[in-house]
């Protein structure tokens, strides 16, 4: 059966909207109707080569919807049911897993080498990081569908895959923010709307909110942000200002730029914590001295997925939506078609909005 999808020929080549054929769910898989997809910075940063996949590939990975069939063996979802799909599924098996690190499987991109569909004419296809949710229907495999949670309206549901889980765990898993605390949140995309609206919930005192762009500050403010600065080579002593000349005792870096990681550092206090979401290519290199590693006793750490096991959260991210704690729809800047993709990941480049979420 052909469907329409947003396709990447080649890394470095613009997004092509082609129909593209797709087989039957097999033993242990699961086919998909979206609902809605977001574009987030990884499926850019998949574009240009930032992070490597095998190409041509169906990019999209943030995404929710009905399951249409199901193969042989799978048994937790059945069709009619609503999922999210969850690009990084663990295996349970590797050294990580066994850990509780679910977020560090060694073996959670293992699909996305794998041949899922093909183009009309012919070519073999791969699913991006695992699901491919940037086409009308998607063929996955059962570990990457999770029941969409009670209250949660399908579309909005789609925001839970990544960006949700991304920006909240970064904010309650890694940097473990507590009552009372201080944060600034750097670079305000999805993952950082996310960031400002956990750190909110964590009961945080003061958030500073930070992006090169002025026109997020009512965005950010909406998220919970307290106070909104327009990144400069003056950010880290305006946030000294704003905390009584100490720096704010947590830092959440959302953009992947050595600029804003090397920023977010020198905005805490001594003995502060700095995480760093954001993906950044291999240029962007970052340098700190023996000594003010020393003196500052700051903590700087990487969060892949929000250090999240999606199985765990998402229930907990519900009922934070059901309260009226989370609002999913105040990280969508614009909804927009399938055939609105290359305009979004233009608009990507050009530091623009919060999240597209792409409506089918």
């Amino acid at each position: 059966m052909a469907v329409r999808a947003a396709v990447l020929p080649a890394v470095g080549s613009p997004l092509e909207i082609t129909g593209i054929e797709l087989p039957d769910p097999g033993p242990g898989q699961v086919r998909v109707r979206l609902a809605a997809a977001g574009v987030c910075h990884s499926d850019l940063s998949l574009s240009d080569g930032t992070m490597r996949v095998p190409v041509p590939a169906v990019l999209g990975h943030e995404g929710a919807g009905t399951v249409v069939a199901v193969g042989e063996g799978v048994t937790h979802v059945a069709p009619g049911d609503g999922v999210v799909l969850n690009w990084a599924p663990s295996c349970g098996a590797c050294h990580a897993c066994s850990l509780g690190e679910v977020w560090l499987c060694a073996n959670a991109l293992g699909g996305a080498a794998d041949v899922y569909a093909r183009t009309t004419g012919g070519t073999d296809l791969h699913p991006g990081l695992n699901v491919a949710a940037f086409a009308e229907e998607t063929v996955v495999s059962t570990s990457c569908v999770l029941p969409v949670p009670d209250g949660v309206p399908l579309t909005d549901a789609a925001l839970l895959g990544c960006a949700v889980l991304t920006g909240y765990g970064a904010v309650h898993h890694s940097a473990r923010v507590r009552q009372g605390e201080t944060v600034a949140v750097f670079g305000v995309g999805g993952v950082g709307l996310a960031a400002l609206q956990a750190a909110r919930i964590a009961g945080a005192s003061k958030i500073v909110a930070v992006d090169v762009s002025a026109e997020k500050e009512e965005l950010a403010r909406a998220a919970g942000a307290t106070d909104y600065l327009v990144a400069a080579d003056t950010t880290a002593r305006e946030i000294r200002g704003l905390t009584g000349k100490q720096g704010v005792d947590v830092a959440v870096e959302c953009a992947g730029r050595a600029v804003s990681i090397r920023t977010a550092w020198d905005s805490t206090r001594r003995g502060g914590r700095t995480t760093v979401v954001g993906i950044g290519g291999k240029d962007q290199q970052v340098t700190f001295n023996a000594l003010e590693i020393f003196h500052w006793g700051r903590t700087l750490s990487g969060c892949v997925y929000g250090n999240s096991d999606p199985a765990q959260d998402l229930p907990v991210l519900a009922e934070h939506i059901r309260a009226g704690r989370l609002d999913l729809s105040a990280l969508v800047t614009e909804r927009i078609s399938l055939d609105g993709i290359p305009a979004a990941f233009e608009n990507m480049l050009a530091g623009k909005g919060g999240r597209s979420l792409v409506v089918f």
